[in-house]
């Protein structure tokens, strides 16, 4: 019985590995498999961090900036980077399994707290019904030049 299981795991595994794409994984102390989730779909990271981690149901998205997959600040308006940074995040959502409406917590960074309101107005846009928890803060700077917003989540997958 237990090989079964074992097989049926092991080709669960490598049909997640095919699915999401390219991911590495390794397996924390209690045993759970770390999938980095990396998709082309987002922008790559400007520094030694992935896109996001999945653990177990769990996906924990990096911060997003308003850049396109290759990087590039898509407009000078925190509604264009808002929109974008909230898309980068469900492509990242969705190569990992997940989607927007299963995330649970964000916290936005805003250069300027002054556009709250319009990046708000956007946000509202992404999380129609049951907006996940949220912190924003206000940061003197982004690591990106040009970035405006940053936000990063995490999301809990609904079991079947």
């Amino acid at each position: 019985m237990k090989t079964n299981v074992a097989r049926g795991s092991l080709i669960a595994l490598i049909a997640a590995v095919i699915v999401i794409g390219p991911a590495v994984l390794r397996a924390d102390e209690s045993g759970h498999a770390k999938i980095v989730i990396q998709t082309p779909l987002a922008p790559p990271a400007i520094g030694p961090y992935s896109q996001a981690i999945r653990v177990g149901n769990t996906v924990y998205v990096s911060g997003e900036v308003g850049a396109d997959a290759t990087g590039t600040i898509v407009g000078p308006s925190i509604e264009q980077q808002t929109d974008q940074a909230l898309e980068n995040i469900d492509n990242i959502l969705r190569a990992a399994g997940a989607r927007l409406d299963d995330v649970v917590t964000t916290t936005v960074y805003l250069v300027n707290v002054t556009d709250f309101a319009k990046m708000n107005a956007r946000y509202a846009l992404a999380f129609p019904s049951a907006p996940p928890a949220r912190a924003t803060i206000q940061v003197a700077a982004l690591p990106k030049p040009g970035a405006l917003v940053e936000i990063s989540a995490i999301a809990v997958i609904p079991s079947d």
